[in-house]
């Protein structure tokens, strides 16, 4: 597959938010889509670098149209703020890209009791969609198929998930390593993804009987430049020492490039219907594997998260 951003159509009156939008893959994520007309929201956790990185992106792109949307992805509250203030805002919504997330950090629960990286990678960004689907699918009622789209970003590191794929009875993992704890998060997007097509995408119930249809993408970027991996550096684990020899032989490659594949499920006209509920990558990197784990085709997993987490949200009343 070949692609490049500046073969995106005007995006005038579209609307996008991208989550982790104020650095590395997002940054350009957010470059791109607002530097072809979109009006895109940039989700983030601190309002100073946010607003540095609109700045930012105006010196390229000075007719840009960017909103700050502030959110704390370790506090669900926050997130199901951010959406409630961007309803007060929009009647519209084209494109979700959930891209912030974090990678094998140090074990810590937030304050609502789950592990880091399962609820900024995942119920985060769970709690963020399940708000804003009602507006999206309004949105794709009277527009061309594939106007309206979601995109999941995801991983390699989710064939480190545990045996089992996700761990219902400790979810947190806090017997296992970090690289278990984000292989786990990482599989747990592409089974959301995977639910979300089932449910809006191409021949679903919701695209037949008229009520909307969304394409759905989960996205692997790659081994890519961002501070996503300062954690790994940071660690002493020699892993840090692959990134290295890695960087030194030019197998990383920049945010920039990195967020093509994103940008590409959210906005590209050369995405295809049958392409939606993939695992989709653009380019052929070195030792990369491209395939996805058993347990991310297991359909008997995808229905068990969906009902796990539709559950554990019903009883904390954090979807009203």
């Amino acid at each position: 597959m070949k692609f490049n951003p500046n073969t995106l159509p005007d995006l005038s009156g579209n609307v996008f938010i991208v989550t982790g939008g104020n650095s590395g893959i997002g940054y350009y994520t957010v470059a791109h889509l607002a530097g072809h007309g979109a009006h895109v929201y940039m989700g983030t956790r601190s309002r100073e670098k946010g607003t540095a990185a609109i700045a930012s992106i105006l010196e390229m792109h000075p007719s840009a149209n960017i909103s700050l949307l502030q959110m704390d992805l370790m506090d669900l509250a926050s997130v199901a703020a951010a959406a409630k203030q961007f309803l007060n805002l929009e009647t519209a919504l084209h494109g979700l890209i959930n891209n912030a997330g974090i990678m094998a950090t140090p074990f810590e629960m937030s304050n609502d009791g789950h592990e880091a990286q399962w609820q900024t990678n995942y119920l985060a960004h769970w709690v963020l969609t399940e708000h804003l689907l009602p507006v999206m699918l309004r949105t794709a009622r009277t527009l061309p198929a594939g106007t309206v789209r979601i995109v999941n970003l995801t991983s390699s590191g989710h064939l480190g998930a545990p045996k089992e794929g996700i761990n219902f009875d400790d979810p947190s993992l806090k017997d296992s390593g970090p690289w278990a704890r984000y292989g786990q998060s990482k599989l747990a997007n592409i089974l959301h993804t995977k639910t979300l097509h089932k449910t809006y995408g191409p021949g679903s119930p919701s695209a037949r009987n008229g009520e909307g249809e969304i394409w759905v993408s989960c996205v692997h970027p790659g081994v890519v430049e961002t501070n996503l991996a300062t954690p790994v550096k940071e660690s002493g684990w020699s892993f840090a020492g692959v990134l290295a020899a890695m960087r030194m032989f030019g197998l990383i490659m920049h945010a920039d490039k990195g967020s093509w594949t994103s940008v590409f499920c959210a906005a590209s006209r050369d995405m295809k219907a049958e392409q939606s509920g993939a695992y989709l990558e653009i380019f052929q990197r070195f030792g990369e594997p491209r395939w996805q784990s058993s347990a991310a085709k297991d359909a008997k997993l995808v229905e068990r998260l969906d009902e796990w987490t539709r559950k554990m949200f019903d009883i904390t009343g954090l979807m009203k």
